[in-house]
């Protein structure tokens, strides 16, 4: 029983829409009605700033670790990357928000984040490599995922002092979440494709912008 409620808690904590609710209750906006309508970091971060987008990033990222730390705080033998995913699914499919969420990004940092902070600090820094060298968040976050997934079979034998041992749990979660970030991505593909993807203003792939003619 206990483990049932701890997973329904996991949820509702993922489900908590910190982009909606942020840009509700500072900026009198909608998330869902403006840019790309996606209630994740990156969308606040072009429609409400940089504050607000890196209060959600904080919040996204918190609700994974919290959801994940549920089997310690309440002394449950259960691998915690299954409350982890939980919190995912409740991010990406908010149950206080319509079921329209973010692209499980965030929170499932925060699921490292919890489950193994070196690996969590492996993990950022190939995000934030890959967002230099591409400067469109969409293309480092399946790069990263990627890249990630990959790091879950090599590491526990190249590099153990990351990830001391092999764990199928977290490879499988993070193949499932790799493919599940690519197609929450299918229109940020196509727009990579047209050359129509936005990109941050830093980094290697960063275009400077155009002067205007008076």
């Amino acid at each position: 029983m206990k483990f049932f409620v701890l997973l329904i808690i996991a949820y509702l904590l993922g489900s908590i829409p910190s982009g909606v609710w942020v840009g509700k209750l500072f900026f009198k906006k909608d998330l869902r009605q403006f840019g790309s309508g996606n209630t994740g970091t990156t969308n606040t971060f072009r429609v409400l700033g940089k504050k607000a987008g890196i209060a959600v990033l904080f919040m996204d990222i918190l609700k994974g670790t919290l959801a994940t730390s549920l089997p310690l705080l309440f002394s449950l033998n259960v691998n915690p990357l299954v409350f982890g995913v939980a919190a995912v699914l409740g991010h990406t499919f908010p149950v206080f928000a319509h079921f329209k969420g973010g692209k499980a990004v965030a929170t499932s940092a925060g699921m490292i984040l919890a489950y193994n902070p070196a690996f969590f600090v492996y993990s950022a820094l190939i995000f934030i490599i890959m967002l230099y060298i591409t400067s469109m968040v969409s293309l480092t976050s399946m790069i990263s995922a990627v890249l990630i997934t990959l790091s879950t079979v090599v590491l526990p034998f190249a590099i153990p002092a990351i990830l001391p041992k092999f764990d199928w749990l977290l490879t499988t979660i993070a193949l499932a979440l790799t493919i599940f970030i690519f197609i929450r991505h299918k229109d940020n593909i196509k727009r990579i494709k047209d050359g129509t993807e936005s990109r941050v203003p830093f980094g290697l792939g960063s275009k400077p912008e155009k002067e205007t003619k008076n």
